[in-house]
Formats: structure tokens, C-alpha cells, sequence
């Protein structure tokens, strides 16, 4: 059963090992956020934000294993670099602008006799990261990559 379970990995390396890694970071989050709040919040595996960056550290993670297998100059590899960039691009640039946003317009209808708007529940503004929580990510995800 064992041998199984390791030809199933090993088969399946490129889809299981990015999926174990994306949630040992999202439990790794959740269980700090428990530490540091006192409070369980099992939303916290399927947030986006913090440390580290699990979208980072899975693209990378991705394109190392691809790189490793397939060689840096297969077009395989190219394919998930660009994919890499574009991922860490919009972590750290696109999201994190919304997440501040999201912020900004939650402080907005919460003060008193500026807004008539009733909203049932706030916006998330925890959406990107910083740059080096893309960055942490990455490293994370490329040791990931080079031990598998």
C-alpha cells in the first residue's frame, strides 16, 4: 500500500506536491493566526493573504520541478515561468491594491453620517501581499521544488 501511495506521488508529482505545499502554508497560517489572536478561524486556510505567499510558493515550486525535469531552456519551462511571473506580479500588485481598496471603502461606511449604505458584511482586505511575502513564498516554494 505504501508503494502505492509513493508510484501515485511520484505519477502525479506535479499536481500533488504544489497541492501539499499551497496547504501546509494555508495550515501554517491558520494555526499562527490562532497563536497570535487566541481565536480559531478555519476561514484562515482558504484566505488569501500573509505570510508567506502560498500562491508564490506553489508557482515556484511548479516551475522549479518543471525546470529541474524538463531543463531550463524546454519551452515547458518557459511556459511556467511566465506563469510564475504573471502569479507573483498580481500577488503583490493587483490584489494588494484591491485588498487596500477594500480597506479604505470598509473605513468609509463605517463612519457615522457619511454614508447612508447599510452593508451586511465588510469587505476582505487582506487580498495580496507584500513584496516580501511574494517573496518568502518563492523561496519557499523553490526549496520545495529542488528537494522533491
Amino acid at each position: 500500500m505504501l508503494q502505492g501511495m509513493w508510484s501515485f506521488i511520484h505519477e502525479y508529482k506535479y499536481i500533488v506536491i504544489p497541492m501539499v505545499l499551497w496547504f501546509c502554508i494555508q495550515l501554517f497560517k491558520l494555526i499562527y493566526d490562532l497563536v497570535t489572536t487566541k481565536k480559531f478561524n478555519f476561514k484562515r486556510i482558504m484566505q488569501a493573504g500573509g505570510m508567506p505567499s502560498s500562491h508564490s510558493a506553489v508557482v515556484v515550486a511548479l516551475t522549479t520541478m518543471v525546470g529541474k525535469q524538463e531543463g531550463i531552456a524546454s519551452p515547458l519551462f518557459g511556459i511556467a515561468f511566465v506563469f510564475t511571473s504573471i502569479v507573483m506580479y498580481d500577488a503583490a500588485g493587483v490584489r494588494r491594491a484591491a485588498g487596500k481598496q477594500a480597506k479604505l471603502l470598509n473605513k468609509i461606511i463605517e463612519t457615522p453620517g457619511l454614508t447612508n449604505l447599510e452593508v451586511s458584511e465588510r469587505l476582505v482586505e487582506v487580498l495580496g501581499h507584500t513584496p516580501v511575502q511574494v517573496i518568502v513564498g518563492g523561496f519557499i516554494g523553490f526549496l520545495a521544488g529542488i528537494i522533491v
